[in-house]
């Protein structure tokens, strides 16, 4: 029952990953200097957070907390 709690958040991290790379792939191409550093360190960050953020989520569900809302 857990395993199927777990794949919302997995779901919702890959498909934003994959949105981060092709969307600022694309910016990149059409930008020239400091700028492509700038949409390359840009989606990183974003998909770092992103996998932070359900790694988390994943801990919440393995102990029990399905419904952390109901904390506040």
């Amino acid at each position: 029952m857990r395993k199927r709690k777990m794949l919302a958040p997995i779901l919702v991290t890959v498909i934003l990953v994959l949105y981060y790379a092709v969307y600022f792939g694309f910016l990149i191409t059409l930008v020239d200097g400091i700028w492509k550093y700038v949409l390359g360190i840009v989606p990183l960050i974003f998909s770092a957070l992103t996998v932070k953020v359900c790694i988390e989520r994943i801990n919440e569900i393995k102990k029990g907390e399905e419904d952390d809302i109901s904390k506040y």
